[in-house]
């Protein structure tokens, strides 16, 4: 088996900070469960909300029940601080659900990488807010 490294990897400078943030926003507008839970580790560990999510497989199978209802995602992420292999993020996002209601939610995610730059531990706070369409700030591409 080979061994599983995702750039950059800690420890993180400014530079290489910014840019694993970068990378996982762009990531995650794929709205691809697959190809996003592969930016994990196979034992990752989180808290979304109240969920609490052990390993790559419920990753993957919680994403995509997430984009089933979470339709026309879109998310901005921005780096609020970070330390060795640790950051904190800030985040918002924007998604309609099946009846039509347009959502903005924001959050603050802490994560924590392994030595391969895999997250291995995700903790996302997240509130909901429902807005009017023409209150979106970020038009799907």
């Amino acid at each position: 088996m080979s061994i599983e490294i995702k750039h950059p990897i800690p420890p993180f400078t400014l530079e290489t900070a910014v840019q694993k943030v970068q990378m996982a926003e762009d990531l995650w507008n794929t709205k691809d469960p697959e190809q996003v839970s592969k930016a994990y580790t196979l034992d990752t560990e989180w808290r979304n909300r109240t969920s609490f999510i052990n390993g790559r497989a419920e990753v993957k199978a919680f994403l995509h029940l997430k984009w089933e209802k979470e339709l026309n995602y879109r998310l901005k992420k921005e780096l609020w601080g970070f330390r060795e292999n640790r950051m904190a993020v800030r985040f918002e996002y924007e998604y309609h659900s099946i009846e039509g209601q347009w959502f903005r939610a924001y959050g603050i995610e802490t994560w924590e990488f392994d030595e391969n730059g895999l997250m291995r531990k995700r903790y996302a706070s997240i509130n909901d807010l429902a807005i009017e369409e023409k209150d979106r700030k970020f038009k799907s591409s």
